[in-house]
């Protein structure tokens, strides 16, 4: 095994792993201000649009088509708020007994409403790698492997989902004189030691035995039973800039991006592995990302939770870099134009009900996550959720991640009144509509059936949160509490 010892290089050394990543999420909020007065000239609004926004991609790589996704949204558990809520820990990892009382609460809670994965996040250290530098465990203080616990989980209906980036290399292997799998390369062949990146050595994409190391890795994970591939950074990889630390690397070439996105797809595709593209810096109407990923995340990180992170930071400004919208509601809405049955999956980050104010709050939550057909990823542990569980248990709200819905609001402009009504049709033709209430004062939503679903004659309603019955009707008017929604089901 490589790197059996503790690494001393970049992202080999656990301490500093655990500091950068503590130093990003602090730098996303502390700064937020600051940053937005300070690139307010390149700040702008998305322009008011109609329903059904014009895809307006340009086609930069006509060779590649969009393909169909074989995936739907995910229902899972994650660990991250294990390690956001310990970000002083220079040793940050979550122990197996953790993990395991986790899972245990998952299986009994969770699982039989269909959340079957377990996903780790990057946090731990990258000490234990195998004799190509694919890292095999979380944590030098784990007993057991990646592969004892994907196995393990699959023995209880479980799935083990994984964070790590096949684009990395870690330099303890590279100084060990590891070699690329089904090769005689060195993987000191395929990176630069002069390149001036960040935190990360990557794959130079252009040389002999890059797309080899890359579909390795993804090869790897797949070996070790995983199916879900969380790859981070990709901003940074692609253009070297972050929105908070300036240049972090170098800006490569459009073609050097799509190349090594495409080879992880391929070896994802392989192999049966949900690819989720996190961090992608979106250019050309997510050209590249529609292609080459499965699933795109659409808003910044999760971080702290409340109703600030999920709503109102930097409500309706669209950026000029990652992430262009900084919360998943207006991320959901601006993205909606490029979703869909089959196509890309839209993915709003974790779920932090514990953070919320009140139940209002968490169920607008949990109901834009599956009306956007997004993941419903939750980070709250069996020591932090509360009383929240019934939230995650609403089998009303859950059919529409079983049924692979994906709604879309009715103005995708998120600073349209209209962006806060989501529509969308089940498989056997029954209509779902969303009424989203953003604002700190009630609201009232309405919608005529024939003028907008188009609907003839009476249908009959169901309020999806209250399990009730509300009889038939041509329209629905609702007055939506603050920060609130009120979910409907119409059979006609």
């Amino acid at each position: 095994m490589v790197g059996s010892g503790c690494p001393i290089f970049r992202e080999d050394n656990p301490q500093l792993r655990v500091t950068r990543r503590m130093t990003y999420l602090k730098n996303v909020r502390s700064f937020a201000f600051a940053l937005s007065v300070f690139f307010v000239g390149f700040l702008f609004l998305v322009t008011s649009c109609s329903n059904g926004i014009t895809d307006n991609v340009n086609d930069d790589e006509p060779e590649l088509e969009i393909p169909d996704n074989p995936f739907s949204a995910p229902l899972y558990w994650s660990v991250y708020e294990h390690h956001i809520l310990q970000p002083g820990d220079q040793n940050n990892f979550i122990s197996e007994e953790a993990l395991s009382a986790n899972i245990d609460w998952v299986e009994e809670n969770l699982l039989p409403y269909g959340f079957n994965m377990i996903a780790m996040d990057g946090w731990g250290d990258v000490s234990q790698l195998n004799e190509h530098g694919y890292r095999v465990s979380h944590s030098r203080h784990w007993e057991h492997d990646y592969s004892w616990w994907a196995d393990h989980l699959q023995s209880r209906g479980m799935n083990l989902g994984m964070y790590d980036n096949p684009l990395w290399v870690h330099m303890s292997a590279v100084d060990a004189g590891a070699t690329i799998k089904g090769t005689d390369i060195a993987l000191e062949q395929i990176i630069d030691r002069d390149e001036e990146s960040l935190w990360f050595t990557w794959v130079q994409v252009d040389r002999d035995g890059a797309e080899e190391y890359v579909k390795g890795c993804v090869e790897h994970h797949a070996d070790m039973g995983i199916r879900f591939l969380n790859v981070d950074f990709l901003s940074w990889f692609e253009d070297g800039f972050d929105k908070n630390l300036g240049d972090v690397g170098p800006d490569r070439s459009h073609e050097n991006y799509v190349t090594a996105l495409r080879w992880i797809r391929e070896e994802a595709d392989e192999h049966g592995i949900l690819l989720k593209a996190v961090m992608p810096a979106l250019n050309n109407e997510a050209g590249v990302e529609r292609r080459c990923a499965h699933m795109i995340r659409i808003s910044e990180d999760v971080s702290w939770g409340t109703w600030e992170r999920f709503s109102e930071d930097d409500r309706g400004n669209r950026r000029n870099w990652w992430s262009q919208w900084a919360n998943p509601m207006d991320g959901y809405a601006y993205w909606s134009h490029i979703s869909g049955r089959e196509k890309i999956i839209l993915d709003g980050d974790f779920v932090r009900l514990n953070t919320f104010n009140n139940d209002e709050e968490k169920e607008s939550v949990v109901s834009q996550h599956l009306m956007a057909g997004g993941p419903l990823g939750v980070a709250d542990q069996h020591t932090t959720v509360g009383d929240d569980l019934w939230l995650l248990q609403n089998e009303d709200m859950l059919a529409l991640n079983y049924d692979g819905f994906v709604g879309k609001p009715l103005d995708n402009d998120p600073t349209s009144q209209d962006s806060q009504i989501w529509t969308g049709q089940m498989s056997n033709g029954d209509w779902i509509v969303a009424f989203f209430n953003r604002e700190s004062t009630s609201r009232t939503r309405s919608i005529d059936f024939a003028a907008t679903l188009g609907l003839e004659g009476e249908a009959q309603v169901r309020d999806l949160w209250e399990h009730e019955d509300l009889g038939l009707m041509t329209s629905f008017s609702a007055d939506v509490p603050p920060r609130g929604v009120v979910v409907v089901r119409i059979v006609n």
